[in-house]
């Protein structure tokens, strides 16, 4: 039988009747001593008082506010409490705060004139200490020569810092003009259809404002489909000029101006077959003397419409093989300017920007209007695929319809019929349905992204949206 210090009835200590936590008769591990003793087991009074089984408060064995039987070490002084009471502040304390030291400033450079001097180019571009720059700046203040000569290299600084980017916002022309109108209209205005095209040539003669000999040699690759291939053209920044110049010729022969081929003759009136005997004509690759005649005649075109108003939109523009009003015609002009512009950036490694959304949105709803006419087409030549569901409507009905959504810049939504040109878009008819972002769209047209790897969200008739994305790529030409 054990008494409850864990002492067997014949006074030996049991190791098996310990506390249950397993630390023997101290709780903590410490010396195995009964309360009150010293580390050898003699009575010590003091310690018995302080924290002895006895003591008031003590918490020993016979402590009933201790239940573990334990000994309390929070008022023990010779054992460490087992959580670390918190650090007293300084400021609780009353002591005063220790005194910081200041700085002791540190004395002023002294250095020779060639010193100082030889440091004015790193002065200028704050490259010295700060003792550095306070001699420079001190002795600049009593030598006039050093001052001049400061001057004239912070000056040069200001010519080696990486000039900001030149690229505007392509809505800018316009809200300037727009401004400027709305305080003195035009005598002659400008149509609203031709705009696109008078925004565009201003912006891409801005592009070649600064080209040196280099740019306008550079390598430029034109690209487009032709029957549902990828194909390509190898030219120069100056043969892609001269290419926009002979086809730009088509619009200035329609409205009886002079054509810039001259006495060249070309195989065939499209807009290839101009380009290409053009090329063939010049004894030499084009240079930059190309630009002022394009310039020249894109004003001419502009102003040729302005004077004629109206009744100017009525004329047709014969492309060769297929011919478009001149209003769209003016249209497809500024779409192919961009998007040759867009090739001369990337070939001199220079950013450029869309058209602005109000002129993006116009090109979208030519190359939107034209999709019928070219599914007809391809039908015809076998390259659409048969359609189960098809069916003849009579002109202006409803017929199966597909719904091109356009995201982004110069957005919105276009129901496209698929059986027949002359039927109508019906939302009640509509098949499939077909969502692209407004200049990705522009880039599939332009023959630049392959119909299969458009990022199209499709939903319906695949075969129907299969032929759109490859009629939209049989636009793109030369």
């Amino acid at each position: 039988m054990s008494d409850g210090l864990g002492n067997d009835d014949d006074g030996t200590h049991s190791a098996g009747d310990d506390h249950e936590d397993g630390r023997g008769a101290d709780d903590y591990g410490t010396n195995p001593t009964r309360p009150g003793t010293d580390e050898k087991g003699i009575d010590d009074p003091a310690r018995a008082g302080a924290g002895g089984a006895g003591s008031a408060g003590g918490g020993g064995p016979e402590d009933p506010d201790d239940p573990a039987g334990g000994t309390s070490h929070g008022t023990d002084p010779h054992h460490a409490p087992r959580i670390p009471l918190p650090r007293a502040s300084v400021e609780d304390t009353g002591r005063p705060l220790p005194v910081l030291e200041e700085p002791v400033p540190s004395a002023p450079l002294v250095l020779e004139h060639r010193v100082l001097k030889a440091l004015l180019g790193a002065w200028a571009l704050a490259a010295c200490s700060a003792e550095e720059t306070a001699a420079v700046e001190d002795h600049l203040g009593v030598c006039g020569a050093c001052a001049d000569e400061a001057l004239r290299l912070r000056g040069a600084v200001g010519l080696l810092q990486r000039p900001e980017s030149l690229d505007l916002d392509p809505g800018l022309r316009t809200r300037v003009l727009d401004g400027c109108l709305d305080r003195r209209p035009p005598r002659i205005p400008v149509p609203e259809w031709a705009t696109p095209y008078d925004a565009e040539t201003a912006r891409l003669d801005a592009l070649l404002q600064d080209f040196g000999d280099a740019e306008w040699h550079a390598p430029v690759r034109l690209r487009w489909f032709d029957a549902d291939e990828a194909t390509s053209r190898r030219t120069t920044v100056a043969g892609v000029i001269a290419h926009l110049m002979s086809v730009d010729g088509l619009v200035a022969v329609a409205l009886g101006l002079d054509d810039p081929m001259g006495e060249v003759s070309a195989d065939a009136p499209t807009p290839a077959g101009r380009t290409e005997a053009y090329w063939r004509a010049s004894h030499f690759p084009p240079t930059r003397s190309v630009r002022t005649p394009w310039r020249e005649q894109s004003h001419d075109l502009v102003r040729t419409v302005s004077f004629t108003g109206g009744t100017s939109g009525k004329l047709e523009v014969a492309y060769g093989d297929f011919a478009l009003p001149l209003h769209d015609a003016m249209l497809d002009r500024a779409f192919e300017c961009w998007v040759h512009a867009e090739d001369i950036a990337e070939a001199v490694d220079y950013p450029y920007e869309p058209p602005s959304p109000r002129h993006l949105n116009r090109m979208i709803d030519l190359a939107a209007r034209v999709l019928p006419a070219v599914l007809a087409e391809r039908r015809q030549k076998g390259l659409a695929s048969p359609t189960h569901g098809r069916h003849l409507v009579s002109a202006g009905g409803p017929g199966r319809t597909l719904r091109l959504e356009i995201e982004g810049l110069g957005g919105g939504e276009w129901l496209i019929p698929l059986d027949s040109p002359g039927a109508v878009g019906s939302a009640e008819h509509e098949v499939a349905h077909v969502a692209l972002d407004g200049v990705e769209f522009c880039q599939l047209a332009a023959g630049h992204v392959p119909p299969a790897e458009a990022a199209a969200g499709q939903l319906g008739d695949r075969e129907a949206i299969r032929d759109v994305l490859f009629a939209a790529a049989s636009l793109s030409r030369m």
